[in-house]
């Protein structure tokens, strides 16, 4: 199975992951590797909202994070990724940071 990587699935992974000169290739070998092993789900992991088409692969090196990928005939192209709560290790990045994302901004008030 071939496998793609979106620009932000890549600086998901620097900013949780790192330890990478190459982070595109290393999604490439991790998900490979774990599709290979068996570990290629539809069921999103807990916490998450899982989108319509989605296939979740847990990281076989880190298995506290899931790659979020979406299939395009033969490929698979890994969207994102996401770090699993009460797992081995507590996620790199607080949910709380996460979270704030979600809320909507507040519109300053016009200038005077």
């Amino acid at each position: 199975m071939l496998v793609a990587v979106t620009d932000h699935a890549v600086q998901r992974f620097r900013q949780r992951v790192g330890g990478t000169l190459d982070a595109r290739t290393e999604i490439i070998g991790r998900v490979a590797r774990a599709v290979e092993a068996g570990r290629l789900s539809d069921e999103p992991p807990p916490g998450a909202t899982g989108a319509r088409g989605s296939v979740y692969v847990r990281d076989l090196v880190d298995r506290s994070v899931v790659f979020v990928c979406r299939r395009d005939c033969d490929e698979l192209v890994v969207v994102t990724l996401w770090e699993q709560e009460g797992g081995v290790a507590a996620p790199r990045v607080p949910r709380r940071f996460t979270d704030a994302l979600r809320e909507p901004r507040r519109r300053r008030p016009p200038r005077e």
